[in-house]
């Protein structure tokens, strides 16, 4: 059995009957939408038309948003449908970086993360979803696409559909009939206001972020805003265990006596940055106790949590640790820096995350991180390390955003940190990375050189993110 939706968009009037069936069934709150229905128009007056579509959960067979869930809270029913128990969701939004289609909301009231759940609770009773029940013109049909003779099965077997976003290999069962592809997917229009009528506007007007060839004459005039889940919390993590890692390794290195000291401490702060982000922290427990472990997530709790462990061995052992646990700290610090490239792979609604440079630029990030911080407590034989890590790291940002993307969403990412950062990035380039290697080669200032990296690196982490979120989903 595969429950899924065919939303037939030759009938859709456009009445947000369902949106307003689904908010009252479900109690949706405010700002916030399981089902909505957007516009957009073509053509010139009079020669113009609207178009309708019907955005929701897909109900994927390959869901992102179950793979990244750290404590089960998503999971895939025995009959296809996508659900999410929220009584053990930890609020930590990566379903919703994982989701390709904005499907995910956190609820303000609870904490915790809701979607569109196919009205569970009706089909459990025999019942059909309420936004079925409630359209005008029969625009919406549920069915099993395992029965041969449901009429789901009939109509996409019968007539030519689409789903949103094939290319992202999640097997949606959302089918549209119809359906204009500008109003199906983000980033068709040429014009698109800063806000709606009866709603907010895109945070980032997209517009700016296409190349003027790609512009096709449609205009966006009713959507809803998604915002972007993660953070300056998000951010400072990177910042932080990229020198708690960069402590150990670079420290069992070069003999650092401070080194498993910084590295506790950072890594202390890393994890307070962690929880503090949760929307329901007090659930934290969730994701050690009771794990999913195709979740990155659960397995970046675990490193960190045997990083600490090494750390204070060879912080209580100082001198007298042996070589054995200094290589353990190295590869821990390595695998503590590296897991979130992994991480942002399972994000996989954010395109940009899902570079290859990522795994080697975040070890380069943490050896110039740690670096810096050794050298700012004075050991001052760290500098080879700090100007090496720094050519690296120039070398993966000048990649990340100049070398040609896969995909337009990566393209209109890097887009974003040229043409909406173009500050930020200009000083976590050059003030971070050019001037800190000048005063490293002239041996100009050495503490000054650390300390603008570290400035640098935090500047380019936070609007990394901001860029991997620009790009609307839907």
């Amino acid at each position: 059995m595969r429950y899924g939706f065919v939303l037939d968009q030759r009938k859709c009037i456009g009445c947000h009957a369902c949106t307003v069936a689904c908010k009252t069934e479900n109690q949706v709150p405010v700002g916030s939408f399981r089902t909505w229905v957007k516009y957009v128009e073509k053509g010139e007056y009079p020669q113009t038309r609207r178009h309708f579509g019907v955005m929701r959960c897909n109900h994927c067979e390959n869901a992102p948003c179950v793979k990244i869930c750290p404590v089960n809270a998503l999971h895939t029913r025995a009959d296809g449908i996508v659900d999410l128990d929220g009584d053990k969701c930890i609020g930590c939004q990566s379903c919703m970086q994982a989701c390709p289609y904005d499907a995910i909301y956190i609820n303000p009231d609870r904490g915790v993360a809701e979607k569109c759940h196919f009205c569970a609770h009706r089909v459990e009773r025999g019942l059909e979803p309420a936004c079925v029940i409630v359209c005008p013109v029969q625009a919406i049909v549920p069915g099993d696409l395992d029965n041969p003779d449901a009429e789901i099965t009939q109509l996409v077997a019968r007539i030519p559909s689409q789903v949103r976003k094939p290319e992202q290999g999640t097997k949606p069962k959302v089918f549209y009939l119809g359906a204009d592809q500008d109003a199906i997917s983000p980033g068709g229009a040429t014009d698109i206001p800063a806000s709606y009528l009866w709603s907010e506007g895109p945070a980032e007007i997209l517009q700016q972020l296409m190349d003027p060839g790609q512009l096709p004459a449609t205009r966006e005039v009713y959507n809803v805003s998604h915002g972007k889940p993660w953070g300056w919390h998000i951010s400072a993590y990177l910042w932080t265990k990229s020198i708690a890692a960069g402590a150990a390794i670079v420290g069992a290195f070069t003999v650092a006596p401070s080194a498993p000291l910084v590295a506790l401490i950072f890594l202390a702060i890393t994890t307070a940055l962690l929880i503090g982000d949760l929307k329901r922290p007090e659930r934290f427990w969730r994701l050690i106790l009771a794990p999913n472990w195709t979740s990155w997530l659960v397995w970046g709790g675990y490193i960190l949590m045997a990083f600490g462990g090494t750390l204070s061995l060879w912080w209580f052992l100082g001198a007298q640790s042996p070589p054995w646990l200094l290589f353990v700290n190295v590869a821990l610090g390595a695998a503590a820096a590296g897991y979130s490239a992994f991480l942002f792979a399972q994000a996989e609604g954010r395109d940009f995350w899902q570079s290859p440079l990522l795994l080697p630029h975040l070890l380069a990030q943490a050896v110039i991180a740690g670096a810096a911080a050794l050298a700012m407590l004075g050991s001052f034989n760290v500098f080879g390390l700090l100007g090496a890590g720094l050519f690296l790291h120039l070398l993966m940002v000048v990649g990340e955003i100049a070398v040609p993307h896969t995909n337009r969403d990566s393209a209109m990412a890097a887009r974003f940190l040229l043409r909406r950062r173009t500050v930020a990035l200009a000083l976590s380039v050059v003030a971070g990375i050019i001037v800190p290697l000048v005063l490293i080669v002239w041996e100009i200032s050495l503490f000054s050189a650390a300390t603008l990296a570290l400035i640098g690196l935090y500047i380019y982490e936070h609007i990394w993110i901001e860029a991997g979120q620009s790009v609307p989903l839907s």
